[in-house]
């Protein structure tokens, strides 16, 4: 902060949040192992319970997988109105003890807690206070990390989950980033965490123990990022103007597509998604990108950027076709395909709904779209 003080920062993460939404509202389902999704042979698995993470059953992984890891593994088809609900409620929440709220999706957020609105001693204290008052209200427990950055935070939540919480202070913030694995900090993807195992980078200590010099070289404009968060440092604010980048949405056909017009199809669907948020939010970006993921799971995106934003559903829709048409004759089956928009005229609400990641199943072919349940 300008004035040397010290951010007192909480970073906020539902367990489980829409498998434990599920478990809460049916019985039935309580200490069984659950996947929120679709179980067909194309499904995707959006959120898993704790009972089921113990299978090894993870979002993002293919239904398929999922039940040849936990063969006692249930289904249950995603409630988008009912999370989105049960956020508001936590949000609300939140804003008893804070006005610096930034949302990252339905089930977490960074608040900024210096102020201390609610009067109480510390910042673990708030998000023990926060943590209780969800428990009250939705019947769902919550994790949460506290520190003096947003970095830091959200490491720290995911270091007593479920349903706990843990601090790094000042004092010990470098030292503890140093024992951990690279692939657990914020902005290293599984591509770029193993770019720097071969690069012989396993821990923070390792990342440290390298030059900005070598950093930028290999990993270019994220070469300040590295450089920083190996010595504890993000001094990025909680912002709750956040400006959304983009808006996306794709879909898992149920077999691989060759024909241009159950592909174009597809993606005619996707674009309606896409234009139906833009709407919503009344935020239209310059840039149309067609997204495609072939049988082999080879995957390209073919973009085009417009001088002005595309503020017209028609015009979204035309140029969805002309990218998807541009690698006609496509090499093989196509799997999946997808529609963003971005590079926004007009900032996104950070309120504003994101697109789930799995919308109504149209026939014969189930969209799937993305968002996060990480808890």
């Amino acid at each position: 902060m300008e004035d040397g003080s010290i951010r007192k920062i909480i970073h906020v993460d539902m367990d489980a949040f829409f498998a434990s939404v599920e478990q809460r509202d049916n019985p039935d389902l309580r200490g069984r192992p659950v996947a929120v999704g679709h179980a067909a042979a194309r499904g995707v698995v959006a959120a898993a319970s704790y009972e089921a993470r113990a299978f090894g059953v993870r979002s993002a992984l293919p239904s398929v997988t999922a039940l040849r890891r936990c063969p006692d593994l249930i289904f249950v088809r995603p409630r988008f109105d009912v999370y989105k609900a049960v956020s508001r409620q936590i949000h609300a929440i939140f804003a008893e003890y804070t006005s610096l709220i930034q949302p990252l999706s339905l089930d977490e957020a960074y608040l900024d807690v210096t102020e201390n609105r609610a009067g109480l001693p510390t910042a673990w204290a708030t998000a023990k206070a926060i943590r209780a008052r969800i428990l009250e209200e939705t019947g769902l427990t919550a994790s949460a990390g506290i520190s003096y950055n947003k970095f830091l935070a959200k490491l720290a939540s995911d270091h007593r989950k479920p349903n706990g919480q843990f601090a790094v202070t000042p004092d010990m913030g470098p030292a503890w980033v140093e024992t951990l694995p690279v692939a657990r900090f914020h902005g290293v993807g599984p591509v770029t965490a193993a770019k720097m195992k071969r690069l012989g980078i396993e821990t923070g200590a390792d990342l440290r123990a390298k030059s900005f010099a070598f950093l930028e070289q290999h990993f270019g404009s994220s070469a300040g990022w590295y450089h920083a968060i190996a010595r504890a440092e993000d001094h990025r604010p909680v912002n709750p103007n956040r400006v959304r980048k983009s808006s996306g949405s794709e879909t898992t056909f149920n077999r691989d597509l060759t024909e241009p017009a159950e592909i174009e199809a597809g993606v005619l669907r996707m674009a309606d998604d896409v234009w139906e948020w833009c709407e919503k939010a009344q935020a239209f970006g310059r840039t149309v990108t067609v997204k495609i993921k072939f049988q082999n799971f080879r995957q390209i995106t073919r973009s085009r950027s417009h001088a002005s934003a595309v503020a017209d559903q028609a015009v979204l829709r035309q140029a969805s076709l002309d990218l998807v048409r541009s690698i006609y004759p496509p090499e093989t089956g196509i799997r999946l395909v997808g529609v963003t928009v971005s590079n926004f005229d007009v900032p996104a609400p950070e309120a504003a709904p994101a697109l789930p990641l799995f919308g109504a199943a149209p026939a014969p072919l189930p969209a799937a779209h993305r968002a996060a349940d990480g808890g």
